[in-house]
């Protein structure tokens, strides 16, 4: 009798997986750099600033999508175009979807692709008089939770093709929720 019991609730028992927090508010602070033609022109620097994230899916799930919000704020040194006052400061918002995995077994680490589109605010100008650049924008990143708190790098290449080339190592730290 006890075995047809055991039987029963294994075959009419369903195991429900862990949902993960399906959004967070992460703040985020790296090192950033012009890239290609732009290195000279842009130099070296830090960005602060923060990421807002929605990425639905289930622990026993290997795949799920991604939507991240960023706003970055940062100041570059030794780059050509920064004529007023050095730094040169950059504001540079992006808006990125892209895919969520997880190769390995631990449900709690997991990789992301993501492409968009961005947009460059600079306080002096860095080609002729444009200011302002709008473009496409790439990261990959690893995301680790330790229960609710998410930890996380991304590395950052934006504005590819369409204004100043910059590529960015961040590190992000937040809080994971519903």
């Amino acid at each position: 009798m006890l075995r047809a019991l055991v039987v029963v609730a294994v075959v009419t028992g369903s195991a429900h997986a862990e949902p993960l927090p399906a959004g967070s508010i992460e703040v985020v602070a790296g090192m950033t750099s012009g890239a290609g033609a732009d290195a000279k022109k842009l130099g070296y620097g830090y960005v602060i600033g923060a990421e807002a994230s929605w990425q639905p899916m289930r622990t026993e799930k290997r795949w799920g999508v991604a939507l991240r919000w960023s706003t970055l704020f940062g100041g570059l040194y030794d780059g050509t175009a920064e004529n007023v006052n050095p730094p040169l400061r950059t504001v540079q918002m992006d808006l990125t979807a892209g895919v969520r995995f997880r190769p390995w077994t631990t449900r709690r680490r997991y990789l992301t692709a993501r492409l968009g589109a961005g947009i460059l605010r600079t306080n002096d100008p860095v080609d002729g008089t444009d200011r302002t650049f709008v473009g496409p924008a790439a990261a990959v990143g690893l995301d680790q939770y330790f229960g609710t708190l998410v930890v996380g790098v991304d590395v950052r290449y934006a504005l590819v093709a369409f204004g100043p080339e910059q590529l960015a190592l961040v590190v992000r730290i937040g809080v994971a929720g519903p």
